[in-house]
């Protein structure tokens, strides 16, 4: 290979490409001229505000327990870019990223105008899919749907509309009606929905969607679940005539992101798909999708990560620390962008919190750790220690913990690969 990953990543990361644009009509000119790869496969097609990469893996291990080669498409990585295209649990190989690129390249480069950097991804991943010979695609939508570089596909086998909140209000709307219609964009004719339970004005967007188009809509049943036990190992719950199911993802909200997958999973079942109950239960029990409510160290001190970036993703949080850490006042270490609701997500957190670090998230967007110190002190009245990087950030909260405290890295995904990676070295 005479090309190595550094200057893959550079190619892929170029300035040359174009932000965010919505829009299919260059997507859909570099996948003809890859030869439509998208159309040699087979979808389940997730759209949503929150939860998206929680129900994605969950379906993903579930499939391939079920035998299926299995690909998983998603956004953001949290330690390698590699990640963001799977085949059966395994992420792309650097040899094989490099060749792919270096074949999609000049087909990119011909284009009088250029895809975006998201649009390139994802050209290269249904390419990737397409040779790899998968049964079967988990496609994570990665902004809205309608308009998504993911919504060039023809069909799906199940569409999955998950926890739909305001979030890029500058392009998919500024009340969740509005957003709720863009995601409902991937619902494709004839193709059911799965669709985690929502407020009644957004359910009938979506209800409304599938009729047009002949969608038969499953809806998850959240009154089936029944919690038996939960601790920072994971959590067993019942759902229906499901006894003792173990997910070792944490917090109420992902028995629900649950529910939503086993909505899908009926849906599969009746387009034909063999998904026995034992590859529900075991593909359930081996899930792993880092970043959410992670244990990370569990003493001196106990360490936390949440990638959780906007004010539904702090709600479930704040409930996640009520129902494993009752009582306990933890440091929190947190880094943003800058144009997200910070003022709603940090206030959530002061109630749990002795103080906090803050950082600034390795991201163009990102709110400077001085300013969100700045502001975590003015507006909650807590005492906030700024940090040049984030492993300097770990290292001052584990030490403002002691070996009896906690402490929760939280409000961005970008900043979770190095959390990680700065735990591991303390």
């Amino acid at each position: 290979m005479n090309v190595d990953l550094s200057e893959t990543l550079r190619y892929i990361h170029s300035v040359s490409w174009l932000g965010t644009i919505p829009g299919l009509e260059r997507v859909r000119e570099l996948c003809a001229r890859l030869g439509n790869p998208q159309d040699a496969l087979r979808f389940v097609h997730i759209a949503g505000t929150n939860g998206k990469g929680s129900t994605a893996a969950m379906l993903a291990s579930i499939l391939r327990r079920a035998g299926y080669r299995t690909g998983l498409y998603t956004s953001p990585y949290i330690l390698r870019f590699n990640e963001r295209m799977q085949v059966n649990g395994a992420p792309i190989s650097d040899d094989d990223l490099c060749a792919l690129t270096e074949c999609v390249r000049p087909h990119a480069e011909a284009m009088a105008q250029h895809p975006t950097e998201f649009e390139l991804i994802t050209a290269l991943a249904f390419e990737y899919f397409r040779r790899e010979q998968c049964d079967i695609v988990v496609l994570e939508v990665g902004m809205g749907g309608e308009w998504d570089a993911t919504n060039v596909i023809r069909s799906a086998e199940c569409s999955v509309i998950t926890n739909i909140g305001l979030d890029h209000t500058q392009f998919l709307g500024d009340t969740v009606e509005a957003i709720a219609r863009t995601k409902s964009g991937i619902v494709k004719p004839g193709c059911p929905c799965a669709l985690y339970r929502q407020k009644d004005t957004v359910e009938a967007v979506i209800e409304s969607a599938c009729r047009e188009r002949n969608a038969p809509l499953y809806k998850a049943d959240f009154d089936a679940i029944a919690p038996v036990s939960a601790d920072l190992e994971g959590q067993r719950f019942d759902h229906g005539d499901r006894k003792g199911l173990f997910l070792p993802l944490l917090g109420a909200h992902q028995l629900k992101n649950a529910a939503t997958v086993l909505a899908a999973v009926d849906a599969l079942r009746d387009r034909g798909w063999a998904v026995g109950e034992a590859a529900v239960r075991e593909g359930l029990a081996e899930v792993d999708w880092p970043g959410r409510f992670q244990v990370l160290r569990r003493e001196k001190p106990l360490f936390l990560v949440d990638g959780g970036h906007n004010p539904q993703c702090l709600e479930a949080l704040e409930r996640a620390l009520q129902d494993y850490l009752p009582g306990r006042k933890l440091v929190f270490l947190c880094g943003c962008m800058a144009d997200k609701d910070y003022s709603d997500m940090f206030r959530r957190l002061a109630p749990f919190a002795r103080e906090f670090v803050t950082v600034t998230p390795d991201n163009p967007r990102a709110l400077p750790a001085g300013e969100l110190a700045a502001y975590i002190e003015r507006t909650l009245k807590l005492k906030a220690l700024p940090c040049d990087g984030v492993g300097e950030g770990v290292r001052a909260a584990a030490a403002l913990a002691g070996e009896d405290g906690a402490v929760c890295a939280c409000g961005s995904l970008y900043m979770v690969g190095d959390v990680i990676g700065a735990v591991a070295g303390l």
